[in-house]
This record gives C-alpha cells, structure tokens and sequence, in this order.
C-alpha cells in the first residue's frame, strides 16, 4: 500500500530540513543562502505589484515570502503558483532565443516552491519546481518535475546525517560480485576509481579512500539542487536530485535523478532526447542522447553515450564513445571506442585507446560458479567482429582479436600481437609484432588522434598516448625473452641433444638462432604452453620477424624519448645523458594508473603516503599525479636507456652505444613511416575496394587520393624532421 501523508497547506514550501538536523540557531535556509552567490539585494514586494500579479492569475500562500530584485516586472509572471520562501531576480521585457527556441523573458504557468531564480529568466510549464537555485538566463520550458530533497547527495557516493550506510550509492567495478566497488564522487579520475579497485586486501587504504570521499563533501541536509547559468531545459519529464553547472542543455529527457552533471562555458554538457540517468556523475563537455540509460555511473570529461547505449556500474574514461552498446561493471580508462548494438562489455578492466568491434562479447562470465569473472586488456585492445572471449582473460598491450569463438581463457604477454582461431587444425595462432607488418597506418594515426582529440580542460592525469610507452615496451623487453625461450624449447624438441637442456641452454640457443636469423626458425613448430585454458595448441607465428622488430624498438625508444624529452632540437651532449641515466638500474617496474603511467615504486610511496595521513584527501592525491606526471618524461627516458643496457647486456652507457643508437634510430623511423604508407597504399591496390567506383578518378573522389592524406603527409614530415635531428645530433659528436 503507498503511504500517503497529509499536512497543511500552510506547510508547503516549508521545514525542508527536519528539525533534528537543523544546528541550533540556524533555519532552514541557513544552506540555501550559502549556496546561493547572486549578489542581488532583494526586497518584498508593493502593493501595486501584488495586485499586478494576482491580475496575472498568480497565487502565493504568503506575498511576503515572494522577495524580488528592483529590476522585478510583475507583468512577465503569469498563471503561477508559488509556496514558501520565493527569490526572483530581474525580469526584462526581451526574449532569449537558442537553437531556435524564442521565449519571452518571465515566469509562466508554473508551480514554484521555495525556490531562488536569477535575473532575465523563462520559466514557462514547469508543473512543480521545488528547492532550486536557478542561475541567470536559465531556460526551463515544459518540465513535469523537478525538485530536490532535503537528503540530495547529487550522486556522490556519501551518506547524509541521519542515514545509514546501506543507502549509499556504490559503482561495482571490473566485477559482477561487487568485490571491486568504489563510491563515485565528483571529480574522480580514471586512477582513483584503479587504486581503488585494486588493493582491495589492504583495508586501512580501503578506509582512507571512502574517509577521503565522505569528508570531501558535506553530510548535512538541507542543500538545494543548482541549475547553472545559461542552462536550457526543455520537454523533459522528470529532474530529481541534479545539480547541474553553466551552460548545459538537455532536451527530451525521461529521468535524470540523483546526478551531478558538469558543463562550463567552454565545455558545455547535452542530454538528449529519451535518456534516463540514475546515480551518476556526468562530467564537462560530455555528450548523452537518444536513448540511453545510466545506472550507477561515471562518464569522465568530454565521452560521449548514445543510440540506446547502457552503462550500468562502470566507469567511462575522458575521451571515450559508447553507441548502442550494453556495457556493465567495466572501468575503461580513457580514449575508449565501442560501437553497433549486439557489443557487449562486462567486468572488464580495459586500460585505453581500445576499441570494440560489432558482435564482440567480453562478457562470458559464467563458466566458473558464480559471476565473478575479470578480464584485463592492456592499452590499444582490439576484439575485431564477432569476438567472443572467456572470463578470466588478460592481454597485454595493443592486442588485436579476430573475428571467432575463442572457447577457453587467455594469457596473452606478447604486445602488439594479432589473435586468430585456425579452425582447421584446432589451433590459436599467436602473430607478435603483427602492427609494424601489416598495419602500421593504423598504430601510427592512433597514436596521433588520441592525443588530437584530448579535450581535457583540467588534464590532472598525464596520459601516454603513444604506442611506445613503458607498459608496452616493458612487454616488448620480456617479450625478448619469451621469443628466445620458445624458440630454444621447439629447437631442442625438434632436434633432441645428447642430454637434457637446461633453461640457460635453452634460451640461449633460441637467441643464437634469431640474432643470426638462422632459416632453421622458419621450419620450427613454436608452441606456447600456459597462453590458453584449454588442451589445443598454441601456435606463435612469424617468430622471427618479430624479433626483429622489438630488438629495433628497444634500440629506437630510448632516442624517441630523449628528443621527446628535449623537445627535439636539443641534442644533450653525452655527459648530458650520463648525468641523467647516473641513478638508474635495472629496468623499473610501470603500471598504468587509469591512462597516467606511473613506477611502481612511486605506486608504493603513494599508498604509503595514504595509510600514513600524509595525503589525505582526493585533490592532496591529485596533486601527486601532477607532481609524477611533471616529472614522466625525464622517468620515461631513463626507462627507456636501462631498457636497452639490459637488452645489450652492457653495465655502462658509452658514447659508442649512443652513435649506434642514432644511427639505428634513423632508420627504424625511416622504415616505420615507409610501413606506414605501405599499408594505406594495401587499400588502394585491392581490386576488391576498387570494384564499386566507375573508375580511380571516382574513387579519388570519395575516398580521397592517397597522395592528398594528410596524416601520411604529416607522418613523413615529422620523420624528415627527425632524420634531421639525429644528422646534426651525430655530427655534434
């Protein structure tokens, strides 16, 4: 049975904070006017202008609780009826016209509560508005409902005075069982919502990060909801709990209820039309419309959801696109492209840059006993048509899937590699370093659009968008090594020794064999053992190709930070590089912390600092992923020359090692931009493509001729310039 309550009328607009909560000495607008920064001076109003509104059909329980501002016309209020204490600022005769909507200036046909609206407003059918703070020029057309109550956490994951903790709103991440969950807040980044997630058996960290969420924002009762400056809101059902900042535009929406939904002037946020959103932080310069439904939400600063997408307990990184897909219990970490209606995504932690192709369903989470399946994709993931995967799964970086039924889980720690199922011999086949060979436009364009289009305002976290960073390359170094290993073990299989190997023997046979790039490799059987959950055979393919090639990024990389670091054109003299590479050792461990690559020993101070009070909030730990991001590019580069010292085998860095270095280097980016044409130039030498335009004039003209590519023309420029660099660097030798 619905408990309905009855009160006097009299009441309404009134005691919006029960009197338990209100601090002794203070009403119950004590929050409201601190909320509220106009700096009008508000007065009753007169005679002649209560009796101007009650000509105007308008109603007050109280003439004295209406206080206006002196610019205040009573003929732009109309067939209204108002409740409690009243504020209303300015009223011009003029009309305010966006996206060609034209309303007249005023408040219309209305029923408003305790509420505070700022000057040169339209408030035209808004059928009950209730404890709002409207800013200036706020357009709220055709609303049904909006309103706030007095215990409103506009989807921060607190709990008010008085509450219990099971009311609390929590986002159950990378896994169905909510053993990973994290209370939103806003403002939360990428890498809060991972090191929350993670460490999940450290408690007394546990507790600082919900003590660092409750303490930023404050558990009395009693605010109202905000609308922004500029903000449009028109032909939308309900609005419950939403504080929503300048310059947003919603239009059309069913539900919005218990949000903070971020927009300024120079990133304006727009919700669209049949959207519904529940329990959710939306953040600047983000874009919702046509259709989807939130629960239980964070989208970071400028990603998009929309055409029917579902995002149910996740977290959607800066940068990111959501279309028609169902996406559940996932934390993606920026620069995230997922398409076409039957793609399916849950309990995954996929690590950026990653894109989800039509039909691909990471989300087979039910062949263990409960729903309690992970899958961890490293930076760049790629599951192509018709993926399905199996949970628990991980990849390592820039792995691309083929379209197939994968049927048991995967322990993929070759980056860069291409996955594909050979039905016909039972067989997963294994290609490293598949992008260098077959589609290098793909890579090298990926790595420029994503930082193109970071549009970040407040960029806290400084994310590696580059396909060369220390997560990727640190798979390539032990990459190395698995290559040598597998290639030693098919060896010896195939042409069994006297005795038994050992692992020193194995290993470096396999490397005698691709250093010398003996023929012997290309009539090996190379298996992996441990890759797949399951009794088919693994097979890795192109071994010695791929060798190859991360022999030459290892001796590439560190010459790419360097100039990087230098900002290319500033060639450090050798003793320059001797002082910088003068603390370093082995080969640091990195982790990617929601896009932000960060030393794991930085990691470990980090959640020391934590346990100890000495970061003890959210923006005091923001401010050390600032600090570590102000010092990631001379960290990268020291990475990247221990990285190459071990490859060597050399303890010392010498000035011979540097002239090799360049010299390699030189070439390497000469053959990567040529790869790079070479696999654009694939699609316009299939006759396959070619077929459906009368002739290539007409296919020039649609698709664009390849000499006219721009990226490709900016790609041989920028290895111009820095075949340029490395001649005047070596000449200054």
């Amino acid at each position: 049975m619905n408990k309905i309550t009855r009160h006097p009328l009299s009441a309404l607009g009134y005691q919006f904070i029960d009197q338990r909560f209100l601090p002794k000495g203070k009403d119950e607008y004590y929050l409201r006017n601190r909320q509220n920064r106009s700096e009008t001076n508000f007065r009753n109003l007169n005679a002649q202008e209560i009796e101007l509104l009650v000509r105007n059909r308008n109603q007050s329980d109280d003439w004295n609780k209406i206080l206006v501002a002196d610019a205040f016309n009573p003929d732009l209020v109309k067939n209204c009826k108002f409740f409690g204490l009243v504020r209303i600022g300015k009223l011009e005769p003029c009309f305010l016209e966006y996206h060609n909507l034209r309303m007249p200036v005023g408040i219309y046909n209305s029923n408003i509560i305790s509420c505070d609206i700022g000057d040169n407003v339209v408030i035209d059918n808004v059928r009950y508005l209730s404890h709002y703070i409207l800013g200036n020029e706020v357009v709220l057309v055709n609303v049904n409902e909006m309103a706030t109550t007095s215990h409103a956490k506009f989807g921060n994951g607190i709990v008010k005075e008085g509450e219990s903790e099971d009311v609390r709103i929590w986002l159950e991440l990378c896994n169905e069982n909510g053993g990973r969950r994290v209370a939103p807040f806003s403002g939360m980044l990428p890498g809060d919502a991972w090191l929350w997630s993670r460490y999940r058996a450290d408690l007394e960290l546990q507790n600082q990060f919900l003590a660092f969420t409750q303490k930023a924002f404050d558990h009395k009762r009693g605010y109202y909801g905000k609308v922004g400056d500029r903000c449009i809101i028109k032909n939308t059902l309900i609005i419950k709990d939403v504080w929503i900042g300048s310059d947003a535009y919603i239009k059309g929406a069913n539900k919005l209820k218990n949000l903070t939904i971020h927009s300024t002037p120079d990133s304006g946020t727009q919700i669209g039309e049949g959207c519904e959103l529940v329990n959710g932080i939306v953040s600047e310069g983000c874009t919702v419309f046509y259709g989807v439904k939130a629960v239980r939400f964070l989208m970071a600063s400028h990603s998009q959801l929309k055409y029917g997408a579902r995002l149910i307990n996740s977290y959607l990184g800066s940068n990111a696109t959501i279309s028609c897909c169902e996406v559940l219990n996932s934390l993606i970490f920026p620069a995230h492209e997922q398409h076409h209606n039957n793609s399916f995504l849950c309990a995954a932690l996929i690590q950026g840059q990653s894109n989800m192709a039509a039909g691909a369903t990471v989300g087979s989470n039910h062949n263990s006993r409960g729903a309690d399946g992970e899958l961890i994709a490293g930076r760049g993931f790629w599951p192509g048509l018709c993926v399905s995967l199996k949970h628990n799964s991980r990849f390592a970086t820039f792995n691309l899937i083929t379209k197939g039924d994968y049927p048991a889980e995967m322990d993929i720690p070759l980056p860069f590699s291409l996955m594909s199922n050979d039905v016909h011999r039972d067989e997963l086949i294994v290609m490293p370093a598949y992008w260098f060979q077959y589609n290098m436009y793909a890579l090298a364009r990926n790595a420029w659009k994503y930082k193109d289009r970071d549009k970040r305002i407040d960029q806290i976290q400084k994310l590696e968008f580059h396909f060369l960073g220390p997560d990727s390359m640190m798979e390539v170094l032990l990459g190395i090594s698995i290559l040598e290993d597998l290639c030693g073990q098919s060896y010896f299989r195939q042409y069994p020794p006297d005795k038994a190997p050992t692992n020193e023997s194995i290993r470096k046979k396999g490397r005698e064999l691709l250093i010398t790039e003996d023929p012997v490799v290309d009539r090996l059987n190379i298996f992996a053992k441990g890759w797949e959950n399951s009794s088919r055979k693994v097979r890795v393919i192109k071994v010695m190709s791929a060798y190859r090639i991360y022999s030459q990024l290892l001796q590439y990389y560190p010459v790419h930070c360097l100039l990087e670091y230098r900002n290319q054109g500033q060639y450090p003299n050798f003793s320059d590089i001797l002082a910088l590479l003068s603390k370093s050792g082995a080969p640091e461990t990195w982790v990617n912390m929601g896009g932000q690559m960060i030393q794991q020993t930085d990691l470990d101070k980090l959640v020391s600092a934590i346990k100890k009070g000495e970061i003890s909030s959210w923006s005091k730990l923001h401010k050390s992923y600032q600090k570590l991001g102000q010092e990631y590019g001379k960290l990268k580069t020291i990475h990247a020359f221990s990285m190459f010292l071990k490859y060597d085998g050399s303890k010392d860095f010498t000035i011979d090692h540097l002239k090799k270095l360049l010299v390699s280097a030189k070439s390497f980016r000469s053959w990567l931009s040529e790869q790079t044409l070479v696999s654009r130039k694939k699609d316009y030498d299939n006759k396959f493509r070619n077929m459906v335009y009368n002739d290539l004039e007409e296919r020039d003209m649609v698709l664009g001729a390849l000499d006219d590519n721009s990226f490709i023309a900016a790609d041989r420029e920028d290895c111009h310039t820095f075949n340029k660099h490395i001649d005047s660097w070596l000449a200054s030798l």
